[in-house]
């Protein structure tokens, strides 16, 4: 069973965005093309956060706030070239912004759950060898288990 449901798109403005010989074009907001063909493996070419300072920074949070107490599954929609590859990485921080844990995704599907201690987290888009690629959305959904007793009442 499956609870809420969160799209992350690429937004416009170019904050958190490798930026160095890129070319980004935004043909929808769940169509965005990224090329850069100069571009090391490794690299973060795109950043999200769950918390930001908005007085600092003047970037909003784009990640939905996520606890460790439930289970979650990331699906990421990017069409890359063959043989070119990415990584989702999420950084799990505590309320003293101390790296609580992280979790690298190389799959289109994954399940997860996130440290127990978690305050807020960050999601990279990682170069894994990539010239260019089309990004649509990273969708993070919670996952609900029923018990048994539910499915009785049903």
């Amino acid at each position: 069973m499956t609870g809420q449901r969160w799209s992350i798109y690429w937004n416009e403005y170019s904050a958190n965005t490798y930026l160095y010989g890129s070319e980004i074009i935004y043909h929808r907001k769940d169509d965005v093309e990224f090329i850069n063909g100069m571009m090391a493996p490794g690299t973060v070419i795109k950043q999200w956060y769950s918390r930001t300072n908005y007085q600092a920074h003047r970037i909003e949070p784009s990640l939905p706030m996520i606890d460790g107490e439930s289970d979650y599954r990331i699906t990421v929609n990017i069409d890359t070239p063959p043989g070119e590859g990415w990584l989702v990485r999420l950084v799990f921080y505590d309320r003293y912004e101390t790296e609580a844990g992280s979790l690298t995704i190389r799959d289109k599907v994954t399940d997860f759950r996130c440290p127990l201690k978690t305050y807020s987290y960050r999601m990279q888009l990682i170069n894994g060898g990539l010239t260019a690629f089309r990004y649509h959305s990273i969708v993070i959904q919670e996952i609900t288990h029923e018990t048994e007793e539910t499915l009785k009442r049903v």
